[in-house]
Formats: structure tokens, C-alpha cells, sequence
């Protein structure tokens, strides 16, 4: 369904440039479905072509936009399946870059949520997608995601349908800095994707706030062997925050995993070790944890005299 634009939205924005002039191709022109009514020969923005393609789920617009940026379709769609994979939606693949019903291209729920989730980080995606209507040069767009008119803190992203596929719906709202994607698929109406796409989100705010479950600290000191100092402090090197329910994080258990020691020289921020957060014993997040200073390795004449001196202190001792 179109909600694959996300995605030849995301190609397209960090491929190619905004101002750019496209020329558009009768192959362009020719695609049925969702159109903006582009036509052969004409010239438009790429600019122009992003919102028709995330506000009025253009297929012409989909097709323009991938010759323009790799060349041809075909391309574009490795450069997308690419992305799917660097990204983590790998229970994804592309077939076209509109979303009409094709063998071999599907995607998930999830998957859907990990693409959006990354289109979201794009401030000019954010832009387009939260857009209920525009007048780019004579063309009026108006978008089809009901959600932004009828629901506090929508802001995207994108609507879909096709026979196979049903009313699609990937919605984001945001609401006192916490912002939840929700995707809703093969739904029987439009009122139906809207229902459930606001019933997720309503259970979402009501019930999942953001919890810091790492914190960016030192935690201890870690031995170490033939260096100039006998430990060197370790720090956890990020935090970490994520909506949680209350019950969730209740739930939570923490891992640390070090070595009993660890060897000269070390580089302040060298790797050590990982802090692992639990939930249902299954791994949530991570954070690394790093040296904190610099520790120079001693010479074999300065082992030994440390040696000695241990053994001086042993014979006194006994």
C-alpha cells in the first residue's frame, strides 16, 4: 500500500535536493491509482513531488521521483530495500516504490513503525507529513491522513490502501514531548483505521511514560595489570530513556558484564565491558561502559621492581 512512500520519501530526501527541477517521464505520467495529474514533459520541483507523494499519495509522483534520483525505478528500488535492511526493517521488500499490489513487496506492522520511526528524525519529513493542505504553484494538495483534523497531537504520516492490503494507516501524535507511532493495516474503511489508530494511541498515553532506565555515570574502579596505576575508573557511556509502563518498569533487572581485569595501557574511553537492561529476560537495551583516563603500561624494569618489592613485603610479613 502507499504507506511504502515513507520510504521513497526517506530516498528521496537524502539523495536528493528539494529545488531540483524534474522533468516528468510518460512512464511517470502513465501510472494509475492515486495520482497528482502529473504529465509528460512537465516540469515540477522536487519539492512539489515530495508533498503530492506524502499528501496525496501520488503514484506519478512516486515514479518521477525515483528516475530523478537513481536514474530509474529499478535502481531506486535497491537503493530503498538497502535502506530497509541498514535500518532494521527486515521482514521488508520493495517492489515499486508506490505500494501498489505487486509480488514479492510487503512489510510489516512493525517494520513500518522502524521505517517510520527513522523518517521522523527528518525535519523536513516532519514538515511534509504534518501539512493538511498546500498550493505548490497551481497544484492544491490537500492530505488524506484523517487523523491530523480529528485527533489532539496528530502530526503524520501517512495513509494507504490497496485491494489486497485494505485501509492502511501509519499514524504519529505527540503529546507533552512524548510522541507514539501507531500502524494500523487491512483495515474495511477509513473510519475503521481511524478508530484503531486512536485507540492504540490513547492506551499508549494513557499508560506508557518515558523512564531514564540507564544513566550516563561511574560505576566503579577495574583492576589493572602492569600499569602505572592499580585501577582505572569505568563510566557507563550514554543514557537511556523509553516509554515504559509502570508494570514494565518494575520489571526491569540490570546486567553488567566486566572482565575481572583488564590490561595496560588503556586510552581514556576505551571499551570494557556492557550494562544490559532486562525485561521478561530478554535483553531491552544496552549501554557501553569505557575506561575513564589514560593508564600507561609499565616497562619490564619497573614490573620487575614492583615484583621485588612485593616480595620484599611478603618476606617480611612471614
Amino acid at each position: 500500500a502507499s504507506t511504502t512512500k515513507i520510504m521513497t520519501a526517506i530516498i528521496a530526501l537524502e539523495n536528493g535536493n528539494l529545488d531540483d527541477i524534474v522533468k516528468v517521464s510518460k512512464n511517470a505520467a502513465s501510472i494509475w491509482g492515486s495520482t497528482i495529474h502529473l504529465t509528460a514533459g512537465e516540469e515540477v520541483s522536487l519539492r512539489e513531488l515530495m508533498y503530492g507523494l506524502l499528501l496525496c499519495s501520488g503514484n506519478d509522483a512516486a515514479i518521477a521521483i525515483s528516475e530523478h534520483i537513481a536514474g530509474s525505478v529499478e535502481e531506486f528500488l535497491k537503493m530503498m530495500n538497502r535502506k530497509a535492511e541498514e535500518i532494521g526493517a527486515y521482514n521488508t521488500h520493495f517492489t515499486s516504490p508506490h505500494g501498489l499490489d505487486g509480488t514479492g513487496h510487503y512489510s510489516t506492522a512493525y517494520d513500518l513503525a522502524v521505517i517510520t520511526r527513522y523518517a521522523l528524525n527528518n525535519p523536513v519529513f516532519n514538515e511534509i507529513v504534518r501539512t493538511k493542505s498546500i498550493t505548490i504553484g497551481k497544484r492544491y494538495m490537500a492530505n488524506t491522513n484523517e487523523m491530523l483534523a480529528g485527533y489532539e497531537g496528530a502530526d503524520g504520516v501517512k495513509t494507504g490502501y490497496t485491494g489486497k492490503a485494505g485501509r492502511c494507516l501509519v499514524t504519529s501524535a505527540t503529546r507533552d514531548g512524548r510522541r507514539f507511532i501507531s500502524v494500523v493495516l487491512f483495515c474495511d474503511s477509513r473510519h475503521q483505521r481511524a478508530l484503531s489508530s486512536k485507540q492504540i494511541l490513547d492506551y499508549a498515553f494513557a499508560n506508557y511514560h518515558y523512564r531514564t532506565i540507564i544513566n550516563s555515570e561511574y560505576i566503579g574502579m577495574l583492576p589493572v595489570y602492569k600499569g602505572f596505576e592499580k585501577s582505572v575508573p569505568v563510566y557507563v557511556e550514554k543514557n537511556v530513556t523509553m516509554p515504559l509502563t509502570e508494570s514494565e518498569y518494575q520489571s526491569l533487572y540490570t546486567k553488567i558484564s566486566l572482565p575481572s581485569e583488564v590490561i595496560a595501557p588503556i586510552r581514556e574511553r576505551d571499551f570494557v565491558g556492557t550494562l544490559s537492561v532486562y525485561l521478561n529476560d530478554e535483553i531491552l537495551c544496552e549501554s557501553v561502559i569505557r575506561a575513564g583516563k589514560s593508564i600507561k603500561k609499565k616497562n619490564i624494569l619497573e614490573y620487575l621492581v614492583d615484583v621485588f618489592i612485593a616480595w620484599l613485603k611478603l618476606m617480611r610479613e612471614s
